[in-house]
């Protein structure tokens, strides 16, 4: 189909995401990156965040933890630190290590710990944003 593109997604573990999408947004270094069939080819950092993307019976999503994303050839590939779905993921515990992160950049004595306070607290705002969206009566761990 030439309105779609092969999404791949993989951490260290697994293979967590390998079909053919229309659309993908993904959790860049400066932002948010769109992506749909034909995009020119593209070499970016991940930040923590939410993937989501269409294909295969509708919308979907993933919590990525930083890692890489490559667009070449109607291919993107992305290489996750770590990667969540969102029924995996229990609100109230990624509410908790929000306000960790919170207490932890205010505890923050220098440009290294911010940067880690602050990626945490990305991390967990990301996970909450997809439990979330996975809707109530949807279980959670």
């Amino acid at each position: 189909m030439a309105d779609t593109f092969q999404l791949q997604v993989a951490t260290p573990e697994r293979l967590v995401v390998n079909e053919q999408v229309t659309l993908a947004e993904l959790p860049g270094e400066d932002g948010y990156l769109g992506v749909l069939a034909g995009h020119a080819p593209l070499l970016s950092a991940l930040a923590p965040g939410v993937l989501s993307y269409e294909g295969g019976g509708g919308p979907h999503m993933l919590v990525v933890d930083g890692g890489f994303l490559e667009v070449f050839d109607n291919h993107v590939r992305v290489l996750a630190d770590n990667a969540e779905l969102p029924e995996t993921i229990s609100r109230d515990r990624a509410q908790r290590d929000l306000e960790e992160a919170s207490e932890a950049l205010k505890r923050a004595t220098n440009e290294e710990e911010s940067k880690l306070a602050l990626s945490a607290m990305k991390r967990a705002q990301a996970r909450i944003d997809a439990a979330e969206k996975r809707g109530p009566g949807e279980p959670s761990a």
